[in-house]
């Protein structure tokens, strides 16, 4: 029984949660924009292509979407951070239970 427990917490478990949190890196990262915000960092901000704004609106998406993309970019780390900590704690939480009982 004790085997069936250590299998699950420390294998099963650990396997399921990368997973989800692969899923919800992957959700995040669609909701911020932030593969889009980098692939179209070099064009205008609303695609103004008339004669004479070409430059000035190409330098003013770089200017927004480096503020969004550091915006995004804090807001993912935020979310790795805390993912780790949780992953950490889920890990750590019967070795815990165990040092607690027996001091």
């Amino acid at each position: 029984m004790v085997i069936i427990f250590l299998k699950f917490w420390f294998f099963e478990a650990p396997i399921g949660l990368i997973r989800f949190f692969s899923s919800l890196n992957n959700s995040m990262l669609a909701l911020l924009s932030l593969p889009l915000l980098i692939r179209t960092y070099f064009k205008p901000w609303k695609n103004e292509y008339r004669k004479g704004l070409v430059v000035f609106s190409v330098a003013m998406g770089i200017f927004i979407k480096s503020f969004v993309i550091i915006a995004d970019l804090i807001l993912f780390s935020l979310l790795i951070f805390l993912e780790i900590i949780f992953f950490v704690s889920f890990i750590l939480w019967p070795v815990a239970t165990v040092f607690l009982f027996f001091s």
